[in-house]
This record gives C-alpha cells, sequence and structure tokens, in this order.
C-alpha cells in the first residue's frame, strides 16, 4: 500500500464540518480532513493485517510525515498492536516521533502504540527516563502516558513493583512543574492506580500533595474514599 492509497481511504471518509470542528478544538495549525475515530480503527486494523512490520513501518513513516491529524492518528494506529516480531524498528520510529508532539490527541495515540512495546520489553523503561529530562513537556508528559500499564496490575510481579515505584520517582519530581499538562499526567497516573493500590497513591498524596495544582489533587483522589 502506497502513501497515496492510505490517504486516499482516509479522504473517503471525510465528514461534512468535521474537520473545522477538530481545527478549532485542538487549536495547533495542521491539515484536518474530518475522518471520524470508527473509521480510522477499521481501516487501520485492515492495513495491520494487510501488511508485513517492515510494510507498517515505512506507512507509518510516511503518514506521521505528512503531519496531517488524520494521518498521524493512522500512524500510530497502526503499530499498536501487542504482539509485533521483531519490534524494534517499531519501538524505534516511536521515539522519533516525540519532538513532533505537539498536542494531547496524537501524543496519547503515539503512546498508546508506546505501551505496547514496553510491555512486550519492559527493559525499554530506561529510555524513557531520559524523557522525564526533556525541555519538551510533550516528551516529558509522554514518560507517564507510556508506562500507564504500570498502574492496573492487581497481583504485579517484583519487576512490575520496581517499574511502578521508578515511575513514582519521576512523579515526585514532577510534582512541582507549573504545567497544566504535566500535572493532568501525573493526577491521571495516580488516578488509575488508585483502582489497583490505594494505599500506595494516599502515601504519595500523604507526601507530595501539597505542592500539587489543586485540580490535579482532586483527579488523583478521584476515586479514593473520601477521608484519604
Amino acid at each position: 500500500m502506497t502513501l497515496d492509497d492510505a490517504l486516499a481511504a482516509l479522504k473517503a471518509h471525510v465528514e461534512d464540518g468535521r474537520a473545522e470542528g477538530a481545527a478549532a478544538y485542538h487549536k495547533v495549525p495542521r491539515t484536518y480532513l474530518g475522518v471520524p475515530n470508527p473509521a480510522l480503527n477499521d481501516l487501520t486494523k485492515a492495513w495491520r493485517q494487510q501488511l508485513s512490520v517492515e510494510e507498517r513501518v515505512a506507512l507509518a513513516r510516511a503518514l506521521w510525515d505528512t503531519n496531517i491529524f488524520e494521518a498521524r492518528l493512522a500512524a500510530a494506529k497502526l503499530l499498536t498492536q501487542a504482539r509485533i516480531k521483531p519490534d524494534q524498528a517499531v519501538w524505534d520510529l516511536i521515539k522519533s516521533w516525540l519532538p513532533d508532539l505537539d498536542s494531547w490527541a496524537i501524543a496519547d495515540h503515539a503512546m498508546m502504540a508506546g505501551q505496547k512495546r514496553l510491555i512486550a520489553d519492559p527493559s525499554r523503561v530506561a529510555e524513557v527516563e531520559d524523557w522525564t529530562r526533556s525541555d519538551s513537556h510533550w516528551i516529558r508528559r509522554a514518560a507517564m502516558v507510556v508506562t500507564l500499564p504500570w498502574t492496573k496490575q492487581n497481583h504485579p510481579k517484583p519487576q512490575d513493583l520496581e517499574i511502578r515505584e521508578k515511575v513514582l520517582g519521576w512523579a515526585a519530581a514532577y510534582v512541582n512543574d507549573p504545567d497544566w499538562f504535566i500535572q493532568k499526567s501525573v493526577a491521571w497516573w495516580l488516578r488509575d492506580l488508585s483502582k489497583h493500590d490505594p494505599d500506595r497513591v494516599i502515601a504519595f498524596l500523604r507526601e507530595h500533595g501539597k505542592v500539587m495544582k489543586p485540580f490535579a489533587r482532586k483527579e488523583a483522589s478521584k476515586y479514593l474514599p473520601p477521608k484519604a
């Protein structure tokens, strides 16, 4: 499948008025086609079944490089799959996108693809730690989003607990950052973790909650007991 083929398939699903609404909502200057998410899911699912890993990486790279909103979402969705072997080229491509992150929707889709590659090889979390020192708040935020799977285990293994504590260490360093997206990423991580390990979140908030922004502290506490 060529890039032109993929773009033609995307444009066949454009809905009138949707592009203007997306541009106004995301507020990042780029081309918006107006393709709904269900159509993107159906198209990329079919492409994943038709293409080899090498072909998918090539198409994802080409779609991303167009800087079209839906094309970048499709690029990420092409690579969002648990079992990909070999997957180093996929991980490398996802990392190469980091400097381009400039909106939450694109960033979150890219990091959902990244989550699958971290689960496949948790040693890659060591690479993610470098992201926490980036000058870009989008890249710092990505470190929290890509590690969200470690908030979800009810019975984490020792390695999982080690990663969980590592990320909580990043979160502790982030709480003094006034950037809204950074505060939101910490709150998101804590909120999800609270569903599976509320005591650890309570301990974190007792130590660091006072310096978090009120909205972030409230979000992090959403599923905790009222007087936690």
